[in-house]
């Protein structure tokens, strides 16, 4: 594998918690340019300054990754202060049918955030990198982008979504010089899933699963799919015939729903 340059100009969209944080305090050191998006001001700028403690330079911009023209042209201003070396488009909710059901709001709202999201993240991105020919793009999936659910399905089918979507994303702009990785972690702390009252098999930090996604970036793998025991469950889960799974799953704990 030829040497790849250094990391010196990287953005993160929903840097604010969970493994967006626990990215950006990954990468931080003397050198980098962080530019960090968020939702809530406090827990960003605290972000932002462990990281600025770090030795990083850091900028923030609060703002909802629907808002696509504000966060394309949030991104064309990054990439003209330091031009973008890799871009994880992070930001995502999720919510369950543990009590009501999944309303038509919460199913549109977690596609609008999860999959209009993250296009409206990556596109601008690869429109920045394409005229130099280099740059590396993340997607934030899921291993629920594997299989279906009962429990969350908006959630799954909205990573499901960007999963294959960055998968042909790849061979498309790889041409151009540009790397897609598309990232499908398993249960990690954080925010999102605090809110479990579930048993989560192999739940992981998010420092360790930051450090798992960052040796990946930097092998430029298409895809970072981990813990490999849960990822071999659900690959296995999806191959079979959806009449011996689907009683299974539907006895799984439903999650309760919130972002």
């Amino acid at each position: 594998m030829p040497t790849l340059p250094p990391l010196r100009s990287i953005l993160i969209t929903g840097a604010s918690s969970g493994i967006g944080e626990a990215l950006a305090r990954c990468y931080a050191a003397p050198g980098v340019r962080l530019h960090l998006n968020g939702r809530d001001a406090t827990r960003l700028e605290e972000v932002a300054a462990i990281c600025r403690a770090a030795g990083a330079t850091v900028a923030t911009r609060l703002l909802d990754v629907t808002e696509r023209e504000s966060l394309a042209a949030w991104i064309d201003e990054c990439d003209r202060t330091a031009p973008l070396d890799l871009v994880i488009a992070n930001a995502g909710v999720s919510a369950g049918t543990g009590r009501f059901g999944e309303s038509e709001a919460q199913a549109r709202r977690i596609f609008a955030v999860n999959v209009d999201g993250v296009v409206n993240t990556v596109l601008p991105a690869i429109a920045a990198m394409r005229p130099r020919g280099r740059g590396q793009v993340a997607i934030m999936a899921s291993l629920a982008a594997f299989r279906g659910f009962p429990g969350a399905p908006a959630y799954c089918g909205s990573k499901a979504a960007i999963r294959v979507w960055g998968e042909s994303l790849r061979g498309e702009v790889a041409r151009h010089g540009i790397a897609v990785s598309v990232i499908c972690p398993g249960y990690v702390r954080s925010r999102m899933t605090a809110v479990n009252s579930f048993k989560m098999p192999l739940l992981m930090d998010a420092d360790a699963a930051a450090r798992v996604i960052a040796r990946g970036l930097a092998r430029r793998r298409g895809r970072i799919a981990f813990p490999w025991p849960m990822w071999f469950a659900v690959w296995l889960i999806a191959l079979l015939p959806t009449a011996w799974t689907d009683g299974m799953l539907a006895k799984l704990p439903k999650k309760i729903g919130a972002e």
